[in-house]
């Protein structure tokens, strides 16, 4: 499975794995699965770090950097077509993040990874509720 994650998922399965749903455990610790990020979720990360509505040691950036090197990952690239989808999709969010994580989803063929409910229902891209 090609697995997006919101992030608030990437930062619960490594600051709080207790927080992820067994679906979502089992489907991250699955050997063939394959673990996507944005770069919107390093931004998203940065902004609730600087928000202090999350605490990375010794700093967000370095605190990034470093999970980068020790978890394998792709980056699912933002560029014109995700921009396009983005604006395309029926997203109940108003959160311009919450639409580029789903338009990614959708255009790279990866199932977005979400605790959010109000993107559980986007048709035409995948989703695995954290449950």
């Amino acid at each position: 499975m090609r697995l997006l994650l919101d992030t608030h998922i990437w930062i619960w399965s490594l600051l709080e794995p207790d927080r992820l749903g067994s679906r979502t455990r089992a489907a991250l610790d699955e050997a063939t699965s394959e673990v996507w990020l944005s770069p919107i979720t390093f931004w998203e990360t940065l902004m609730l770090a600087e928000r202090q509505r999350v605490t990375l040691e010794p700093d967000a950036e370095a605190w990034i950097r470093a999970q980068l090197a020790r978890v394998p990952w792709h980056e699912a690239p933002l560029n014109a077509e995700v921009a396009l989808a983005s604006r395309r999709l029926d997203v109940r969010s108003d959160d311009p993040a919450d639409r580029f994580l789903a338009a990614t989803a959708q255009v790279f063929d990866l199932t977005l990874v979400t605790a959010d409910t109000r993107l559980h229902h986007i048709r035409g891209v995948s989703i695995l509720p954290n449950s």
